[in-house]
């Protein structure tokens, strides 16, 4: 079966657009949801020009697939918690990859401590909070019926109360207890940047570090530029 046609079958009832080859399926859902596109909807293809992931990265997708889902949420959460898209992004993700899945804060998810996809977000802020976003998803397989649980997943993240999803969050994320440089955007050699251990992620996504000198520093993931972190051992 093609592609777009198993696609198709395992996103019944549901807006939903696939391309055999495109520039980026976020450019289209991004058009999409200006021009009105309902909750839920999905832009799928079988090729991406320009693939985007967090803070515009290009992804580079192989033998993977990239896709991008819309989210209105309803009630609206504030302005001031628009980071908080990664959180049920990753955490969506996650939740459709299984167990032993762990996040990487703010965009990385690892299955067995492997890379297995990642997420990116455009948020939309009107005067009553956020009003919507694109969340871009890559998965490094093809298979349509993990692309349905994972919107599934993430759909269902978005209804949840705060309390419940930020807990399951920190039980995921590996990152936590490392410690961590956060280089902000923009990228460069003078650039902004923060070090110390990350003790906590919040309920507008972001990482809270604490510095050698015992301050505590908020890192939204929208002004994340890179994130270094030292290995486990």
């Amino acid at each position: 079966m093609e592609l777009g046609e198993a696609l198709r079958q395992a996103l019944p009832d549901r807006p939903f657009r696939f391309y055999p080859a495109v520039l980026s399926t976020e450019a289209d859902a991004l058009a999409w949801s200006r021009a009105g596109a309902p909750q839920g909807a999905v832009v799928t293809a079988g090729y991406q020009a320009s693939p985007r992931g967090r803070a515009g990265f290009e992804w580079e997708v192989g033998d993977g697939l990239a896709f991008s889902l819309v989210l209105r949420p309803r009630p609206r959460f504030p302005a001031a918690r628009e980071g908080w898209v990664y959180t049920i992004a990753a955490s969506g993700l996650a939740d459709a990859l299984g167990e032993d899945a762990t996040i990487g804060w703010p965009d990385q998810v690892r299955s067995d401590g492997v890379p297995a996809g990642a997420v990116g977000a455009h948020v939309e802020v009107g005067p009553l909070g956020v009003d919507w976003a694109v969340v871009n998803v890559l998965i490094h397989r093809r298979d349509p019926e993990l692309v349905a649980r994972i919107v599934e997943a993430i759909e269902a993240r978005l209804a949840e109360a705060t309390a419940p999803v930020l807990a399951a969050y920190l039980r995921r994320c590996d990152t936590i207890g490392r410690r961590v440089v956060a280089r902000l955007i923009p990228l460069g050699p003078g650039g902004p940047a923060a070090s110390g251990t990350a003790v906590n992620s919040s309920v507008d996504g972001s990482l809270v570090v604490e510095t050698a000198e015992g301050r505590r520093l908020a890192i939204p993931p929208q002004s994340l530029g890179l994130l270094e972190q030292e290995l486990r051992t």
